[in-house]
């Protein structure tokens, strides 16, 4: 029955209807538990309160699959007024972004140029902005596409690497080169088995071999997971192999076990929260709607209370 669930939430996840029709009435029925506002001023509020608390964050202003170079544009203006506001607020939070909010489906060279203007406002702030992983289609353009700008921009940009696709470990192989920031996570998106593992003990296995591997080869590791079992094995690897707790930090989701962001931050760890915002959120809301369907029986008791 939850796979079943997971799947339909994450078909509709899809859906441009249903996203037309989230746009129209706004954040609600639960969906403000995990998106931060739909105005970026919301958005660092919601930073400035998590920064008081030791945590640091990445703002992602919400929005995939754009459909015309209009909007493309539109986009690319929303992430470098995002890293405007940043710099002027003084809170301490870098970017995500998709590459298809940036035009990758009409051109990859348009996505591309546009990425060159977002790296080059992050680089004059001392910024970093990382380009998060979208479905298996979108995943070899985005390595290529990050892999020609790290030539130009270097630490400024990183990506993203999921644990579920069979690739991932040749992926992180090849760039080592780079010796890259990356967000390491277990995969949001529903795969053929064709190209994923369908098993979740084969990605929780896949998962902490990236780990040990990106940890091991000296490398910036973002440990992207709510799963306490990975957290305390990472700490735990990092330990018996005097990895320094600067070459790692924790990444979880806004709305998601805020105590355990709290805990992890005052033991000393760097603790990001991934800090959507936006009138594009209905894709990303879905999504974690699909990552743990018993958050279904919150929605349902918001949109009975509205």
């Amino acid at each position: 029955m939850e796979s079943m669930m997971r799947n339909a939430l994450l078909y509709l996840s899809k859906n441009r209807m249903a996203n037309r029709t989230a746009k129209k009435y706004g954040l609600r029925f639960g969906a403000k538990r995990f998106v931060a506002g739909e105005s970026v001023s919301e958005a660092i509020g919601t930073v400035k309160r998590l920064n008081e608390q030791g945590i640091v964050a990445t703002l992602d202003h919400l929005g995939e699959f754009v459909g015309t170079v209009e909007e493309a544009e539109l986009s690319t203006e929303a992430c470098l007024h995002t890293l405007d506001e940043i710099e002027r607020s003084g809170v301490r939070s870098n970017l995500s972004l998709k590459l298809t909010q940036l035009g990758l489906d009409l051109s990859p060279e348009l996505c591309l140029a546009n990425m060159r203007r977002i790296l080059d406002r992050a680089s004059a702030y001392g910024n970093f902005v990382r380009i998060d992983m979208e479905d298996y289609a979108h995943n070899e353009p985005a390595i290529e596409l990050f892999c020609r700008l790290r030539e130009r921009y270097g630490d400024t940009v990183g990506l993203v690497i999921q644990a579920y696709l069979y690739k991932s470990e040749a992926d992180l192989a090849r760039l080592s080169v780079y010796a890259p920031n990356l967000r390491l996570v277990k995969g949001a998106y529903k795969e053929p088995p064709e190209v994923a593992y369908p098993d979740k003990a084969d990605v929780d296995r896949s998962f902490i071999k990236l780990i040990e591997t990106h940890l091991a080869n000296g490398h910036y590791a973002a440990v992207a997971t709510h799963d306490d079992n990975v957290i305390e094995h990472t700490i735990a690897f990092a330990a018996r192999n005097r990895i320094p707790l600067s070459q790692f930090e924790f990444q979880m989701l806004y709305g998601i076990r805020p105590q355990r962001q709290l805990e992890l931050a005052s033991a000393g760890y760097t603790m990001r929260v991934y800090v959507p915002f936006g009138n594009d959120w209905y894709g990303y809301f879905m999504r974690r709607l699909a990552e743990r369907p018993a958050n279904v029986a919150f929605v349902m008791k918001s949109m009975f209370k509205s």
